[in-house]
């Protein structure tokens, strides 16, 4: 049986898990898709912060009482232009996937957000299917500049 539990801030993390153990988790499973672990902190600590224009929440799910999927969402202090809510991860343990659970926390998320959602997903990565199964469609490329 799947259970899902909607975190807000660091303190409501359950007692077993600590941050370091998502940014660990979805590190692994997000596989070649995946940011630095200083990056994935770096969102979790945004989507519990408390400060204006800043926020979000974590979305845990656990089958067994295993964590087995993660996602992350912010909150982009914006709206009508740039959706009021990017999100940024989502991993399903790689032994659990194609069981329903990426998309049982996705549907979690679509119902408990404020406003629109925006993510970023390369055009070959399988969890695309899934996004356009939940209603997600394609507005822009996404083109990037790095300053050197």
């Amino acid at each position: 049986m799947l259970s899902i539990k909607v975190i807000h801030k660091s303190n409501d993390l359950p007692q077993e898990i600590s941050q370091k153990d998502l940014v660990d988790f979805l590190y692994e499973h997000l596989g070649r898709f995946r940011d630095t672990p200083s990056a994935i902190n770096k969102a979790i600590d945004y989507a519990f912060s408390t400060k204006r224009g800043k926020g979000g929440f974590v979305i845990l799910a656990f089958a067994e009482n295993k964590l087995c999927g993660v996602l992350v969402m912010n909150k982009t202090g914006m709206q009508e232009y740039i959706p009021e809510n990017i999100l940024v991860y989502i991993a399903v343990d790689k032994s659990k996937r194609n069981m329903g659970i990426g998309s049982s926390i996705l549907q979690e998320a679509l119902k408990i957000s404020d406003g629109d959602i925006a993510l970023h997903v390369e055009y070959d990565n399988p969890a695309k299917h899934l996004y356009e199964r939940c209603g997600f469609t394609t507005k822009y490329a996404e083109m990037r500049w790095h300053k050197e």
